[in-house]
């Protein structure tokens, strides 16, 4: 959908691209300026393969200070962006043809890179009643004899929903079961929460079980640090060490200028995290505002991430202005770029429909425009 947004862009159309997974801030000056400072005091070599030092250790305190977790330098690996995190982590847990659980929405990766571990992902919607959230009972369900993992996003990707300590302990409670079942975290916008929401790490919540997830976080998202691609895991060392191994021939060692950056990320001011946060807040509570008061459509405040998932199903079945039949998710939003120059995501790739995801990492004023857009065409559906 970015590219198509891009392409009709270079055409002569004013697109508007809701359909961008990452922040539209920059990295903040300090930030910046460390990575800077590493290239001109010569820091541009290869450091270990599993990160430098100096990170691990920053990393370290980080998760002690922030998510009450503790973890030794040799329990922390550092990747070039969470993909490769994540499949190194499910090739170590999960053995060919051994199943991997997802709830879904999940973040559009997930499937693939268990696919290419050799896993099999088991898919479980999990209901807008639900709040988007696995439930307990749906996680047994979901379980069998070949499951080796489960993925756990929060604040999720598409829809930003947010898992309290109470959920965390549930799904655990089921996980203390099966003891051959591993947690594989996504972790990456936790900083990224609004009112009175709080972010609690899956293995600090589920302690009993906490020697068998992999903490996976990062500094894309949260530190606005997209384009350096750096990301961390945490977790038990044996499976570390193997994880750490595998990352050492996909990738070998993470930029050593990244790892600079990221050092001050962590340490230094923190205030632009909550600055952002802040923009972001005033951004989520306008896109919910104006798709709740579309015709056919209904949208859940979520607590975290910068996306909401609008449920379009009231627009399923009818006929758009420009003549184009709306028989799924799929056809909303090609019909919403083609005829309203709006680019969203349909929920069919993210695993539950019909629902279409917005990301308003947008400034205000292009974000309203992207609404009035949408409403129009809403009026002309028939």
């Amino acid at each position: 959908m970015n590219k198509r947004a891009a392409d009709m862009t270079r055409g002569g159309r004013d697109v508007i691209p809701l359909s961008l997974g990452e922040p539209d801030f920059h990295t903040a000056e300090h930030v910046k300026d460390a990575g800077i400072a590493a290239i001109k005091r010569n820091f541009t070599k290869y450091t270990n393969s599993e990160g430098f030092g100096a990170l691990r250790q920053a990393v370290a305190g980080k998760l002690q200070r922030e998510n009450g977790l503790t973890f030794a330098a040799d329990q922390i690996v550092i990747g070039s962006g969470s993909k490769s995190v994540f499949l190194a982590a499910f090739w170590t847990v999960v053995d060919p043809g051994c199943e991997v659980v997802i709830p879904a929405p999940y973040w559009v990766s997930y499937p693939d890179l268990v696919e290419l571990a050799g896993g099999t992902p088991v898919i479980v919607p999990c209901s807008e009643s639900a709040g988007f959230k696995l439930t307990p009972n749906d996680l047994e369900r979901a379980i069998t004899p070949r499951t080796r993992a489960i993925v756990f996003n929060s604040p999720n990707n598409p829809t930003g929903a947010v898992y309290s300590e109470t959920e965390i302990r549930a799904l655990a409670q089921v996980l203390e079961k099966h003891p051959q079942v591993w947690v594989v975290t996504d972790e990456l916008y936790e900083h990224i929460v609004y009112d009175s929401t709080r972010v609690v790490y899956f293995a600090k919540a589920a302690a009993g079980i906490a020697d068998r997830v992999v903490t996976v976080c990062g500094f894309s998202k949260s530190y606005v640090m997209t384009g350096w691609r750096l990301s961390f895991a945490a977790g038990n060392p044996s499976v570390m060490k193997a994880i750490g191994d595998i990352l050492s021939q996909i990738h070998g060692a993470p930029s050593s200028i990244a790892q600079a950056a990221a050092i001050e990320a962590l340490q230094g001011d923190q205030s632009f995290i909550k600055k952002n946060q802040k923009v972001f807040k005033e951004r989520r509570d306008l896109i919910v505002e104006r798709a709740n008061r579309t015709p056919g459509l209904h949208a859940l405040p979520p607590p975290g991430a910068f996306y909401v998932y609008v449920n379009c199903g009231p627009w399923i079945g009818r006929t758009s202005a420009g003549g184009r039949r709306l028989a799924n998710d799929i056809d909303v939003v090609e019909a919403l770029l083609e005829e309203a120059a709006v680019a969203t995501v349909p929920g069919t790739v993210f695993g539950l429909s019909p629902y279409f995801r917005i990301s308003y990492a947008l400034e205000l004023e292009r974000l309203r425009t992207a609404m009035d857009r949408v409403e129009e065409f809403a009026r002309g559906l028939r």
